[in-house]
């Protein structure tokens, strides 16, 4: 089976609680409500991207438990590919997060994640690979091995830094505002970003992209009340490599990626407000996106 895009990345599963207030030390506090559900940033990007029908692979380890058959079963049903997935002999991934509005806590045991490996095989299978945060060795070797099969690449750090000779290979480095603050300064250092596309998703909804020839996009009209901002990126980040593999601009591509997260941080959990294709052309037709789809 050929791939349009492989995810690679950690497989989580979430407990979010949803908060009035956070505790403080030594303080034991009621949560006003929980989610619990499959989450990792790349596997929520994979997520969607099956769903809106692209064909979709994952590289990642899950652990031999009911956590780890959970990511399997989920996948296997929406049609992602598990070949490229390790079971090993470490618990699966877990994340906690408190979320009271637009800020979280997260705490996070990584688990069976340390274990993935880069499948050079597998990687040939696919025309895009797409990264999300793991060791910096790994982003190296999957970035080299992928550029060296002839894959488009894409990378979204989280809070991870991006070393200059990642960042020069990579056809679309993808962050939010405050971790590209972090990382750069400014907004308007955009500019100066090495990879192929850089794009800056925007506090309040929308995105800041700089296209191929240097010239800087701002990509607003969705803004949503957040209930829960977890896997807004993620869902981002599905809509924009949607567009971009399927030959659209980055204006339309961000569109799309604006639209997801705005579905997404309406609803707790990073993959509620997953949707199919159909539905998705008619929230945009509603909208009145005018998005090629």
């Amino acid at each position: 089976m050929r791939f349009d895009v492989i995810c690679m990345g950690n497989l989580n599963y979430d407990i979010v609680f949803l908060m009035e207030k956070f505790p403080g030390i030594h303080e034991k506090v009621n949560a006003k409500g929980v989610f619990t559900g499959l989450g990792g940033s790349a596997g929520n990007t994979a997520t969607w991207l099956a769903k809106l029908g692209l064909k979709v692979g994952f590289i990642g380890a899950v652990g031999n438990d009911d956590f780890g058959r959970l990511h399997l079963e989920f996948f296997r049903e929406i049609g992602v590919d598990t070949s490229g997935i390790k079971v090993v002999n470490d618990a699966t991934g877990i994340a906690v997060t408190m979320v009271k509005g637009e800020d979280k806590r997260i705490v996070k045991y990584p688990g069976a994640n340390r274990w993935k490996e880069v499948n050079t095989e597998y990687l040939k299978r696919a025309r895009h690979l797409h990264l999300s945060s793991n060791p910096i060795e790994l982003i190296r070797e999957a970035v080299e091995k992928a550029k060296e099969l002839g894959l488009t690449v894409s990378f979204d750090p989280g809070e991870m830094e991006v070393p200059r000779d990642v960042e020069k290979e990579l056809d679309i480095l993808m962050m939010n505002e405050d971790e590209f603050k972090a990382k750069y300064g400014s907004l308007d250092r955009i500019k100066d970003v090495k990879a192929r596309i850089a794009i800056a998703t925007l506090n309040g909804g929308g995105a800041l992209v700089r296209d191929e020839k240097g010239e800087v996009h701002e990509v607003r009209g969705l803004s949503a009340k957040a209930i829960d901002t977890t896997g807004g990126g993620d869902a981002f980040n599905a809509g924009f490599l949607y567009g971009f593999l399927s030959g659209w601009d980055v204006v339309n591509s961000a569109k799309l990626g604006m639209l997801l997260a705005y579905l997404t941080v309406q609803e707790v959990g990073a993959r509620s407000a997953v949707r199919p294709l159909d539905e998705i052309k008619k929230i945009a037709q509603e909208l009145k996106l005018n998005l090629p789809i």
